[in-house]
C-alpha cells in the first residue's frame, strides 16, 4: 500500500480517507484484519499516535471494529461499505463543481466533456495496464 502525505488536511484525515478509497475499490472488504497501529506507523511511516487518531477516527465511523486483543478489521455492515464509495464519489462531484461553476458551463456541455475526458483516461489506463 502506498501512502503519500498532503499538506492540505490532517494527515490522520488522510490514513482515513487511504483506507475508505481501498474499500471502495474493493482492495479492503469486509471482515479483512488489518494491520496493527504500529505495523501501520511503520509501512506509512507516520507518527504512531496519528495512526492511533485515525483508527479511532474510523471506529467512530463504523469503518472498522476492535475488539479486545484482536487486531482490528473491516466492517461488515453493508450499508456502510455501500455508503464509504458513495460518500468519496460526491466528495469529488462537489470540489468539481464549486471549481467549474465561476465559469458558467451549461450542465450538458460539462457532461459531454466530463464523459468523453474520462472514456480518454479508462482508454489511456487499460492501454498502460496491457503494456
Amino acid at each position: 500500500m502506498e501512502f503519500i502525505v498532503n499538506n492540505r488536511e490532517p494527515v490522520y484525515l488522510q490514513v482515513v480517507r487511504h483506507f475508505k478509497q481501498q474499500i471502495a475499490k474493493r482492495l479492503l472488504e469486509a471482515g479483512q484484519e488489518i494491520p496493527s497501529r504500529r505495523e501501520l506507523a511503520v509501512q506509512f511511516n507516520i507518527n504512531p499516535n496519528t495512526v492511533q487518531k485515525a483508527y479511532k477516527e474510523m471506529e467512530e465511523q463504523g469503518l472498522i471494529t476492535t475488539e479486545k486483543n484482536y487486531p482490528s478489521k473491516i466492517t461488515t455492515d453493508v450499508e456502510i461499505l455501500k455508503g464509504i464509495r458513495n460518500e468519496l464519489i460526491m466528495e469529488a462531484v462537489n470540489e468539481f463543481v464549486d471549481s467549474i461553476k465561476v465559469i458558467n458551463v451549461p450542465v450538458e456541455e460539462l457532461l459531454e466533456m466530463v464523459k468523453k475526458n474520462y472514456e480518454l483516461k479508462q482508454t489511456n489506463h487499460e492501454e498502460g495496464e496491457s503494456k
